[in-house]
């Protein structure tokens, strides 16, 4: 056998262990979905008997159709469709607007910069790292004197602050790799502040834009720390709702319905990455730290 027959061979079997090993870290990764899924379609009975892994004997959809229309949350039997149309009403304007004030910040910072630019930047990175626990008495402060405690307007304004940083983060490095000669240019053209930054850099920004929507969308959608210290009762996000139908203690655990309940809740983040998934690396490497 020749070495280059040698070679080819033993590339294909460090290829084929490799795969391997991806496959059964997937296959772990995955089996939490698998058994999720699989429990939200069986009647409790067969639950009860053990063998969580197994197909249902008989598909059902009441788990389903009872988490989202008469599950019991508190004191209150409507289901999560009120909570998981209150995630929708923060996280899209919360996305929106963080993704919108940090896409400025990144093009003042890179294209109309100003003495101490550098301060602010590293002052906005900073607020990356501050942990969640630190901001919860402050920030209930700030929503009491605006009178927006408790409500999804404020959950709103508490996702939006605490992910400009974030969001100033990617489209800062996503503008510093491109052309200044453009922005001059359009500057001799006579183009203002607003032209430019809606005429040329944001249409360009698409694969950043997709990290930042992904990103926040993710965090925002996700989130129970926020929501159940700043809102309670009908203005909870799924998340919090979620908690509560688990933990209730009122009768016989209803393990399909709570099954049924958190895959409502993962199915957003899930078609999400799904239909946007692909362009989350491009958007990564394309705005990836430069000097």
């Amino acid at each position: 056998m020749s070495a280059g027959a040698t070679v080819a061979r033993r590339n294909t079997l460090g290829r084929a262990l490799l795969y391997a090993v991806l496959a059964v870290f997937a296959i772990l990764y995955l089996m939490p979905l698998y058994v999720m899924l699989v429990t939200s379609f069986k009647p409790l009975e067969e639950i009860h008997q053990g063998n969580m892994l197994a197909l249902p004997d008989t598909w059902t959809f009441a788990p389903w159709r009872e988490a989202w229309g008469s599950a019991c949350i508190g004191l209150e039997c409507s289901g999560v469709h009120g909570y998981f149309f209150n995630s929708i009403k923060i996280v899209v304007p919360a996305v929106l607007i963080s993704g919108l004030l940090g896409a400025f910040n990144g093009y003042v910072l890179t294209k109309w910069r100003f003495r101490g630019h550098k301060i602010v930047f590293g002052l906005i990175l900073f607020s990356c790292f501050i942990p969640f626990q630190i901001i919860l008495l402050p920030m209930a402060r700030v929503l009491g004197i605006l009178h927006i405690a408790n409500s999804t307007t404020g959950l709103v304004l508490v996702h939006i602050v605490y992910g400009i940083g974030f969001t100033t983060l990617f489209f800062r490095n996503f503008y510093e790799s491109f052309p200044d000669e453009l922005v001059r240019a359009a500057k001799l053209d006579g183009a203002g502040f607003f032209t430019i930054f809606f005429r040329i850099l944001l249409p360009a920004s698409v694969p950043i834009i997709v990290v930042t929507i992904i990103w926040q969308f993710t965090n925002v959608w996700n989130d129970f720390l926020f929501g159940v210290s700043f809102t309670s009762g009908d203005s909870a996000p799924i998340t919090v709702a979620l908690n509560n139908l688990v933990n209730s203690s009122t009768g016989v655990k209803a393990y399909n319905v709570n099954m049924a309940a958190a895959m409502v809740a993962a199915v957003p983040t899930l078609i999400v990455y799904i239909l946007a998934g692909k362009y989350f690396l491009r958007g990564l490497m394309s705005g990836s730290v430069k000097g």
